[in-house]
C-alpha cells in the first residue's frame, strides 16, 4: 500500500494537466509603441512555435506613457484568430464594469466561433484606474463580479426558444437570449483574476481557471490551496478540477546580464507585488500610513501622487523576495524561476516579455526554456 501525503497528491493532480505557455500582449507591448501589424506578426511567431495561447489586456489607457499604443482587445483578439490556427485566445483580463455582461458574453462568442473554438474569457472585479477618470461608479466590485459571471454563463446556455432569467441585486434578465451558441463545450472557459479571499473563494465556486499577476511562488501555492478548498466546498466535479487552470501573468526579461538587468527593474517589481497578502504570507510589517483600500478603490495611473506612495513603500519589500516573482537572464537563469512555480502549482504560464527583442525573446523562450519545462512536467508524471 502506498501513502500519499497532501504535497505528493499536488504534484499528480497538476503532473495530470498539460504545462501550458501564452503570451501576454499587456504592458510591455502598449509600453513599446508596437504597432497592429508588430503585434500580429509577434501572435503568428507564437504559433509557429509551440505556444499554447496567446492573451491580451484590457486597459482604456496607461497614461503615465504617453507613446504608448492602446487597443481594444476583442477587436484585436479577434484579427489574431485570422492569422492563427493553434493558440487559445483570451483577455487578461477584462471586466463587466465597462461592459453589460451581456456584452462580454457575446464578444466571447463572437470570438470563440471566428477563432473556431479556442477562445478563453479572462475577466476581473475591475480597477480604478480604468475607470475613475472617465467617471464610472466604482462600487461594490466583488458582489458585482459575482453576479456578472453568473450573469455571462446564464447567458452562454440561451436560445431563442430556451431564454433565460437571472434574478440578482445589481442585474437582471427576463426572457433574454443571445442567437449564437459557442463552439467550446460547455462553454469558453473563464479564467478570474482574484487576489484576495472573496475573490478566490468565488474563483473555486465559478471559475474554470484563475489567472493573477504579480506573485511569488510562495503566495502562488497559498491562494491556490484556497480555490482547491472552495471547488470541494462548492462540489465542482472531478472533471472540473482537473480541468481547471492554475494560470499566472508572469514577466520574462532576457539578459546576458542577470545581475544589472535586476538592479534596473526592481523597484518596478517590487511596486508590482506590493499587496497585503504578500506581506502576509512573507511574514512582512504592515506598512505604516499606507491604506490598501484607497489605492485598490482610488487609483488611477495618471495621479502621481498615488504612484509616488506606491514606490515609497514597496521599496521595504526585500530582494529576494521581489526577484523570485520574476525571470531575468538567460534561459539557464530563467528556467528555475519556472520550476518554482510548477511546484507551487501553476499549469499555464502567461508570460509578458520585456526588452526590446521582442521577436527573438518569444523565439528563444519557446527554443531554449519549454522545452526544457515540458520535459521536466513529463517527467514527474
Amino acid at each position: 500500500m502506498v501513502t500519499f501525503y497532501s504535497n505528493d497528491l499536488d504534484i499528480i493532480h497538476l503532473a495530470q494537466r498539460k504545462l501550458k505557455f501564452g503570451i501576454q500582449n499587456g504592458l510591455n507591448v502598449a509600453r513599446a509603441g508596437y504597432t497592429e501589424d508588430q503585434i500580429l506578426t509577434a501572435c503568428m511567431l507564437a504559433d509557429k512555435t509551440g505556444y499554447d495561447s496567446v492573451f491580451y489586456m484590457d486597459h482604456t489607457n496607461v497614461p503615465q506613457w504617453k507613446n504608448a499604443i492602446v487597443l481594444d482587445p476583442w477587436v484585436m483578439l479577434s484579427a489574431i484568430a485570422a492569422v492563427t490556427n493553434n493558440v487559445e485566445l483570451g483577455t487578461c483580463v477584462t471586466d463587466a464594469i465597462r461592459r453589460h455582461p451581456s456584452n462580454i458574453a457575446l464578444a466571447a462568442i463572437t470570438l470563440d466561433r471566428v477563432s473556431k473554438g479556442r477562445a478563453i474569457l479572462g475577466i476581473g472585479a475591475g480597477e480604478a484606474q480604468n475607470l475613475k477618470e472617465f467617471c464610472i461608479p466604482f462600487e461594490k466590485p466583488v458582489s458585482k463580479w459575482e453576479e456578472q459571471i453568473e450573469t455571462i454563463h446564464t447567458l452562454y446556455q440561451s436560445t431563442p426558444d430556451n431564454t433565460v432569467d437571472y434574478e440578482g441585486k445589481y442585474y437582471k434578465l427576463e426572457g433574454a437570449c443571445l442567437q449564437a451558441p459557442p463552439i467550446r463545450k460547455p462553454r469558453p472557459p473563464t479564467y478570474m483574476a482574484a487576489g484576495g479571499k472573496r475573490t478566490l473563494a468565488l474563483t473555486g465556486k465559478l471559475g474554470d481557471g484563475w489567472l493573477p499577476i504579480g506573485y511569488t511562488p510562495e503566495l502562488f501555492e497559498d491562494h491556490r490551496k484556497q480555490i482547491e478548498v472552495s471547488m470541494d466546498k462548492n462540489e465542482r466535479s472531478q472533471e472540473e478540477k482537473d480541468n481547471f487552470q492554475m494560470a499566472l501573468d508572469i514577466d520574462v526579461y532576457f539578459s546576458d546580464d542577470a545581475e544589472s538587468s535586476w538592479a534596473k527593474m526592481k523597484e518596478a517589481v517590487k511596486v508590482s507585488l506590493f499587496k497585503p497578502e504578500i506581506l502576509r504570507v512573507h511574514g512582512l510589517k504592515e506598512i505604516e500610513g499606507f491604506d490598501f483600500v484607497k489605492y485598490f478603490t482610488e487609483y488611477s495611473m495618471s495621479d502621481q501622487s498615488w504612484i509616488v506612495k506606491m514606490r515609497d513603500a514597496a521599496t521595504k519589500i526585500p530582494d529576494q523576495i521581489a526577484r523570485s516573482s520574476t525571470a531575468v537572464g538567460t534561459p539557464e537563469d530563467i528556467i528555475p524561476t519556472f520550476e518554482r512555480f510548477m511546484d507551487a502549482g501553476v499549469s499555464h504560464f502567461v508570460i509578458r516579455f520585456w526588452g526590446k527583442n521582442y521577436f527573438g525573446s518569444i523565439d528563444k523562450f519557446a527554443s531554449h526554456v519549454m522545452p526544457v519545462l515540458r520535459e521536466k512536467a513529463k517527467q514527474s508524471q
